[in-house]
């Protein structure tokens, strides 16, 4: 493996995915054993050298011997091109290399909601910008990916695939907390939306392996009951984080089971009215033989 030399990485040591593939470049040996640096235990020269405030939202690559500095997207392709050539190549291509740079700037301006960290509220700390657009993009995607997930293990809950139906509902939760939260959460509002958009995901990731599982009614409803409850436990993990009581986790919870409690009921009286629909349809036909 070519290793990059004289350049030294700034990552966020508290965004474990960060942690995680600049600690890769290291034991692969794309990077030597000197090659990365956590943002919080910069030297006043090397702050000097970086845009601080623009490394925070995108990873920085100090190099050493050309005295200059890349970050972002551009940063990760040097380092992977030194030891792969053609995949940095092919990853420069437009419209690849655009595509690339969006993903980039969505995962890095949502990180902290993706994984949330207790050390994020220090003025040291390595947080990203507050983007409107990507954290408005973060929401949309996480709401249509579940609504999706959603409808098709609402069959195994015995209701009917409707996507719209649980595009609804998940919208209908951001508005909900919106409504409920605004005067509360203040300047918190985008952050924790995101960290209860982040809690949607991961209950919806859990469902998509329940779609794999042969499930009767009965066990479906235990096994999304569960997941539920995960989800209940991780919404209050991340508001302790936040720095909110149980206020939040109320009014989800709240929002939830009002919305369970709807589709309960509009399935009760559907299949309620199954048998009446069947006889009236059986005796338009006995009466459509006699006249005949």
């Amino acid at each position: 493996m070519k290793t990059l030399q004289n350049h030294t990485l700034i990552y966020d040591s508290e965004c474990p995915m960060c942690n995680l593939y600049s600690k890769g470049f290291i034991a692969s040996g794309m990077l030597d054993q000197h090659g990365r640096k956590a943002f919080t235990e910069l030297n006043v020269a090397t702050k000097n050298r970086i845009d601080v405030n623009r490394a925070k939202n995108e990873i920085a690559l100090v190099d050493h011997a050309k005295n200059k500095v890349i970050y972002g997207l551009d940063s990760l392709l040097l380092i992977i091109g030194n030891a792969f050539p053609m995949l940095e190549k092919t990853a420069r291509i437009q419209p690849l290399y655009w595509f690339l740079k969006k993903l980039y700037s969505f995962v890095s301006y949502n990180r902290k909601q993706i994984i949330p960290s207790k050390n994020n509220h220090k003025a040291e700390a390595c947080n990203p910008d507050f983007n409107l657009k990507y954290r408005m993009a973060y929401l949309v995607f996480i709401a249509v990916f579940s609504a999706y997930v959603l409808s098709l293990f609402s069959e195994k809950l015995g209701l009917s695939r409707n996507f719209f139906r649980e595009l609804g509902i998940c919208t209908g939760q951001i508005f909900w907390q919106t409504v409920f939260l605004k005067v509360y959460l203040k300047e918190k509002l985008w952050d924790y939306l995101g960290n209860m958009m982040t809690v949607s995901l991961i209950g919806t990731l859990l469902l998509i392996t329940g779609l794999f599982l042969d499930l009767n009614a009965i066990a479906a409803f235990i096994y999304f009951g569960t997941v539920v409850a995960i989800m209940f436990l991780e919404h209050i993990r991340r508001c302790r984080i936040l720095g909110l009581n149980l206020l939040p986790t109320l009014s989800w919870t709240l929002f939830r089971m009002t919305v369970l409690a709807f589709l309960l009921c509009t399935h009760l009286l559907k299949t309620n009215n199954e048998p009446y629909r069947t006889d009236q349809r059986n005796t338009m036909e006995r009466s459509e033989i006699s006249f005949r």
